[in-house]
């Protein structure tokens, strides 16, 4: 009896153990798109969730997968609506919901994806924040990719070649910028691109170089134009559900933020930078032609997308920030990049 008793014991103890420990450990799932090789798929999402669980011992892990619905303007809501836990997307797909963000997207801005993306985290943190723009979210990071070019099915090199052109719309800034240059639009996300365009729906789309490679453009839009300092860049964001984030413990939250925020957005930066690298290589082993806009003709696009600016200045402050001081921080923050 004694024995029995004895064993009962210690199985009721391995049991209350092992429930324990099973409670202790939360599963964050971070839902994604577009392909495998996608860089946040092959090493950002990746190395953001290894680095969660090393960072909370093991008492946090994070599982990736692909959401049954892989529309990208869907992905806010999926993760306010407890169906995400964690998910990433391009603000511009829900126009009229952002409007802070817009400020790393405005033409010209003259940096690497590396270096747009590690001053808008600051600015980020600093000015737009406080404004509370992603409610009920948790941003995690913000980022953008490179400067965007004009990539066609044929060569572009002067206004007149861009007179009835119809260019990809992804929405955000690029699209506006495809208004401002008086390109006919055809809607779509990033992931139908290759498809309109070899088929001939669209003319070519505004994308960062690392759409070469990653989206196969080289293959169906061989001829690139550069604008000087970018036509426009693209602004995404990172995100957890805010109450799935308040139920981790004090010191998991703290844990989840050491590697969020900056140090998320360093390897975000470098990502997208070494995707663009890529993209360039792959452009030019492809053959592809790539030209940069000459003075005059950039002269000519930089009076046509000046008026964003004061624009966005505008529509910014009515959010309580001071925009013209956060945009001026933003590009004196990518020089200071710049020089180290």
């Amino acid at each position: 009896m004694r024995k029995a008793a004895l064993s009962l014991s210690v199985a009721t103890a391995a049991v209350c153990l092992l429930a324990t420990g099973a409670s202790a450990q939360t599963t964050i799932k971070a839902d994604t798109w577009l392909s495998t090789a996608n860089v946040m798929n092959a090493t950002i999402l990746p190395w953001w969730a290894k680095a969660v669980e090393e960072a909370t011992q093991g008492r946090v892990k994070v599982t990736m997968s692909y959401p049954p619905n892989p529309n990208p303007a869907t992905f806010f809501d999926r993760v306010t609506d407890d169906i995400s836990d964690v998910m990433w997307s391009f603000h511009g797909y829900n126009p009229g919901r952002f409007v802070l963000t817009q400020i790393v997207e405005i033409p010209g801005l003259d940096a690497d994806a590396h270096e747009a993306t590690v001053a808008y985290q600051r600015i980020f943190e600093k000015y737009l924040a406080q404004a509370d723009e992603h409610k009920g979210i948790k941003v995690l990071t913000v980022f953008s990719h490179g400067p965007g070019l004009l990539h066609t099915r044929t060569p572009v090199t002067n206004m007149e070649q861009m007179k009835g052109l119809k260019v990809r719309n992804g929405g955000g800034v690029g699209g506006e910028v495809s208004n401002l240059l008086g390109f006919v639009a055809v809607p779509a996300p990033a992931s139908k691109v290759y498809e309109i365009v070899s088929q001939g729906v669209a003319d070519g789309t505004l994308m960062p170089i690392e759409s070469k490679e990653g989206f196969k453009l080289k293959e169906v839009a061989p001829y690139s134009l550069v604008y000087p300092g970018g036509f426009y860049y693209g602004s995404f964001w990172i995100g957890m559900n805010k109450g799935k984030f308040d139920k981790l413990s004090k010191a998991d939250q703290a844990a989840v933020d050491k590697v969020s925020g900056q140090a998320l957005a360093e390897i975000t930066g470098q990502g997208w930078k070494k995707a663009d690298d890529d993209g360039l290589a792959a452009a030019k082993a492809a053959g592809n032609t790539i030209t940069v806009a000459s003075a005059g003709f950039a002269k000519e696009l930089h009076d046509k997308l000046a008026g964003f600016e004061k624009d966005w200045v505008e529509r910014a402050s009515k959010k309580g920030v001071n925009a013209r001081e956060a945009l001026d921080a933003l590009r004196a923050e990518v020089q200071k990049i710049k020089k180290k």
